[in-house]
């Protein structure tokens, strides 16, 4: 879409340039401050995007897009998790969990060139990632916040043979952050394990920047990996870091910052990988499929609650 003028730049509510706008006018992004959609907008928070019903006009360099509350939080989600299953946004969508609404807001994403459908062997199946643009919108409106860090977003598959694996994070993270609120916790950011994975190789390598007789082999001494994993409250066992599929950064009742991290184990999880899962101390999630079976698609009726299939191992 083209850069266009729109009546709305002139009244209070303008979006405008992301540098021009008022920043944080919708919240400072306290857990006590945002309760969009049962206060489960934990995405969203960190972007200056609509959050109402309406659709209202978001700027990114010269392209214009029109988005309301829901796809926003969608777009923020998605990129948070970097590919999701389409049907389980419905609750971002509507939260008697139909899947309607939930199809058309992700059609209008996809038609505004945001989001990309990945189709899989059913349509109510199919995943979704963002595309460059998406995510250039969140991070043209990512809302700037002292002593807190920042919500990673991401655009397009990194690793296609881990496609189902990684599609169902998302689905883990609903089940914890569940708990999590029934306990009083409100999340704060999820940091999957690319992020992870990114600190440890820096660890490793940092020695070896700038070197030119650097071999690239990491320049650590066991003790050193071990002294860094337990800063990061990874666990080390069997000569390695062990990480997790993602790391849930919360805070609980009393607003002390705690993390929890998850993993979702499938049925290829065997032998020694499978005991180095339950070893690891992460909370442990298998994700049942068979509910993808009816009510995606025309028949009528109220689809099955996603989470019905799901397992959680401790």
């Amino acid at each position: 879409m083209l850069d266009r003028y729109d009546p709305r730049d002139d009244d209070g509510r303008s979006r405008g340039d992301s540098f021009e706008r008022h920043r944080g006018s919708r919240g400072d992004g306290s857990p006590s401050d945002i309760r969009d959609n049962d206060g489960r907008n934990v995405f969203g928070r960190h972007v200056d995007l609509p959050r109402g019903p309406e659709r209202e006009l978001v700027r990114e360099r010269k392209r214009s897009y029109e988005l309301n509350g829901a796809e926003s939080e969608a777009l923020a989600t998605i990129g948070a998790f970097r590919v999701v299953h389409a049907d389980d946004l419905r609750d971002v969508f509507d939260r008697e969990r139909e899947l309607r609404p939930a199809q058309q807001g992700l059609r209008h994403l996809q038609e505004s060139g945001l989001l990309e459908r990945i189709p899989l062997e059913s349509r109510d199946r199919d995943v979704v990632v963002l595309t460059g643009r998406g995510r250039d919108v969140l991070e043209a409106n990512r809302l700037e916040r002292d002593r807190e860090p920042k919500q990673s977003f991401y655009a397009g598959l990194r690793k296609p043979r881990e496609l189902i694996h990684d599609a169902q994070v998302y689905r883990a993270y609903q089940c914890a952050e569940e708990r999590l609120r029934a306990r009083g916790g409100h999340v704060r950011r999820v940091v999957l394990d690319y992020e992870l994975k990114r600190d440890y190789q820096q660890f490793l390598q940092e020695r070896n920047r700038g070197r030119a007789d650097s071999t690239g082999k990491p320049a650590r001494d066991p003790e050193e990996i071990e002294a860094w994993a337990r800063e990061q409250d990874l666990p080390f066992f069997d000569g390695r870091v062990h990480i997790p599929d993602a790391r849930i950064e919360y805070e609980d009742q009393d607003r002390h910052l705690r993390h929890e991290d998850i993993e979702v184990v499938t049925a290829h999880y065997r032998g020694a990988h499978a005991a180095g899962t339950a070893r690891s101390g992460f909370s442990r999630f298998r994700i049942g499929l068979a509910m993808r079976a009816s009510g995606g698609r025309g028949g009528g009726g109220r689809p099955p609650n996603p989470r019905s299939a799901e397992e959680f191992l401790g």
